[in-house]
């Protein structure tokens, strides 16, 4: 009974914007432990919507509010004995062009 049924629309996204906040994760679950500490990050998009995501490539302490970044398609994880590879988007960092 949602009332946004049927009135949603497709936009396709660039992908890319800025940090708008993030927080940096020091204790991790046991599967995501080898990773800590790492960045989520909420990112405004060009178009103007925020998303969630992990912010990768980049020492956490690197990571500002502001900071430009993009989308990038990685592996997010594997689903038990079968091998089932599930892969998403994060973010990585865009360097600045000073030309």
């Amino acid at each position: 009974h949602r009332k946004s049924i049927g009135k949603m629309e497709r936009i396709k996204l660039k992908g890319e914007g800025q940090v708008y906040s993030y927080s940096v994760v020091h204790d991790a679950l046991p599967q995501f432990e080898l990773m800590k500490p790492y960045v989520v990050a909420m990112v405004q998009l060009e178009e103007g919507i925020k998303i969630t995501g992990q912010i990768i490539d980049c020492d956490p302490a690197e990571v500002h509010i502001g900071m430009k970044v993009r989308t990038t398609m990685r592996k997010l994880g594997e689903e038990g004995p079968s091998g089932i590879i599930h892969y998403g988007y994060k973010f990585v960092p865009v360097e600045d062009r000073k030309d």
